[in-house]
């Protein structure tokens, strides 16, 4: 299973971003799918997650900014970033939980992409 983010540059304060994680290999469905960030000296930072439901959470400091969506035929989560500030940025990296059916049992692998940088300058 290969999972690759795309999407990042660099992006004055206030502009926007459109990032995406796409997943491919072998498997039954993907489950859930999460965007961390990641700067220097700071603990890895969850951002956005979206179940297979469709349920979605964000960390407090992109509510209202960040939307995260997914198309499930494709396998790809986005993330659409609005508004976006110094402080946003940071490598983002795309976690999935994915499911593989085999001999009657759904067995879960989890995988992390390379991650893609994010630069906002003020």
């Amino acid at each position: 299973v290969q999972v690759a983010e795309s999407g990042g540059g660099l992006v004055q304060a206030g502009g926007s971003l459109r990032l995406a994680c796409a997943v491919s290999g072998r498997f039954s469905y993907v489950n859930h799918m999460i965007w961390y960030r990641q700067t220097p000296g700071k603990q890895r930072e969850l951002v956005a997650k979206i179940n297979r439901g469709d349920f979605t959470n964000y960390a407090d400091s992109v509510k209202g900014r960040f939307i995260i969506s997914r198309d499930t035929a494709k396998n790809i989560a986005y993330l659409q970033m609005n508004s976006l500030k110094s402080e946003d940025t940071a490598v983002y990296l795309c976690n999935v939980l994915v499911i593989l059916r085999a001999e009657g049992r759904n067995r879960e692998y989890d995988y992390w992409g390379q991650g893609t940088q994010v630069t906002v300058s003020s």
